[in-house]
Order: structure tokens, then sequence, then C-alpha cells
């Protein structure tokens, strides 16, 4: 029994330690400018992590102090936990697939298309009634207003790697042909009826492409890339999870048998 107790007590340290990083992943996703305007993105991974750690908690508790009670919960809530993990894995690897992004010749950022991301995703994130809170909220940030002060001529704002909610809310498409003043201020397009959004931008720091699709689509842009990076610390830590998982089940199951052979003595 000592023997299996310590096992379970080893494992649940092990999970202990696996709750940090997915927390540190939710505070690191939920810091991102972006994401801080999506307020129902930014906690759910936090509160995972807080859950594993308050499940693992009650499993080295339990094995420490020989508590079978404490022991049953922490299985089946790390088992619940692990398949809910695994469930919103798959659900942000399905969503976050398509890219929406393309090349512009002559610029070294990309640009976004609203139609190349999933139907999931800008149905619960760029619809109408979510938008405008996003907006105002971008409207606020310092996205934009601080490329002003990064870059001083066209050539090296051409040359940079913008990241997607900068190359979609900052500047208008490439394709409307506008003349660059600075990266906020844009004048005289070529080609005004090339797309929706040439007709949208609007020079007000208030304004922009705030209201562009091209907006909205650098922002699904930016929430797939720092999810996906996100995804990487999540799988390390889901395989670790299952495996403690696996490890705790069989010295628990060895305890009880034998605790009852000792019973039967």
């Amino acid at each position: 029994m000592a023997v299996s107790n310590n096992i379970i007590t080893a494992v649940n340290f092990i999970a202990l330690m696996c709750s940090i990083p997915i927390i540190t992943a939710g505070i690191w996703l939920s810091s991102k400018q972006d994401n801080q305007c999506i307020h129902w993105l930014r906690f759910p991974v936090i509160f995972i992590g807080i859950l594993f750690l308050l499940v693992a908690l009650s499993g080295f508790v339990g094995a420490y102090w020989n508590k079978p009670g404490l022991l049953s919960f922490f299985l089946f809530s790390m088992a619940f936990l692990i398949i809910f993990l695994l469930i919103l894995l798959i659900l942000a690897f399905t969503v976050a697939r398509p890219s929406g992004q393309f090349s512009v010749p002559g610029r070294r950022y990309k640009e976004y298309r609203l139609t190349g991301f999933s139907n999931w995703l800008r149905d619960h994130v760029t619809d109408d009634e979510n938008w405008h809170g996003i907006r105002a909220c971008l409207a606020n940030s310092k996205v934009c207003p601080k490329l002003s002060q990064e870059y001083d001529s066209a050539y090296q704002f051409f040359n940079t790697h913008l990241t997607p909610t900068e190359s979609g809310c900052c500047k208008p498409p490439t394709m409307c042909g506008y003349q660059y003043v600075n990266p906020t201020m844009w004048i005289n397009p070529v080609n005004s009826v090339a797309d929706a959004d040439c007709s949208i931008w609007n020079n007000d720091p208030s304004q922009l492409c705030y209201s562009c699709d091209s907006c909205k689509a650098g922002l699904l842009g930016n929430l797939r890339k720092e999810w996906r990076k996100a995804n990487v610390i999540l799988i390390v830590a889901v395989v670790v999870l299952i495996c403690v998982y696996l490890i705790a089940c069989s010295a628990f199951k060895n305890a009880q048998i034998t605790n009852l052979s000792q019973q039967h003595k």
C-alpha cells in the first residue's frame, strides 16, 4: 500500500507541475492585445489550468495522507479534465486550420481575407453583435498608433513583418492603391472600387480600417497564430497528463487489491 501511495504521490506532483505551463499559456494568451478585446477567449485555458492544479493537489493530499475518497475524486476529475482539454485542442486545431492569408507583391507582410477562415470562427468573433465591442476596443488600443512611431519611411514599412491585426486594421488593402503618407495615413486611392474595404478606410485614428472585413480577418489571423503556439504547450502537457493518469490508475488499483488482501488475512 505504501509503495502504491508513493507512486501516486509522485505522479500527482508531476500533474501539479503540468498545470503550471497550462496556466502560463493561458496567461500569455490573455495578455495579447487582440485577445483582450475578445473577452470570452481570454480565460478558458487559465481556468482549465487552475482546475488541473486543484485536482492534482487533491490527489497529492489523498495519496500522501492515504485518503481513498480524495484519490477517487482525483481519478474521476482528472479523466474529465483530460477529455475536456482534448476536445478543446481538437476544436482549436479544426477552427484554426484555414489561415486566410495571402501574399502581396512588393510587400513583406501578408494580407488576410475573411472568407479564408472557418465559419465557426467568423460566426463567433466577427458577427455584428460581437464586432461592435471588439472594434471599440481595438480603436482604443495602441495596436495602430504605435506603428507611426516605429516606421519612418514607406520602404521600411513595406519591408516589415506586420502582425495580422496591424496589416488588416491599420492600413487599407493594397489592392485599393492608396498612396503611403505614414503607417496610418493613406491618400488618393487608384482603384477605390477594387474592394468594399477601399471605401471604408478613413484616416481618422478612431476609424482607420476597424470596420473593414480585412480588420476582422487580421484579428482572426492573430488569434490563429497565437492559439497554434499555445497548442504546442497544451499538447505536451496533455500527453504527460495522460501518462500520469494511467500510472495513477494502475497504482490505485494495486493499492486497492493490496488493501483487500490485507483485510482478508
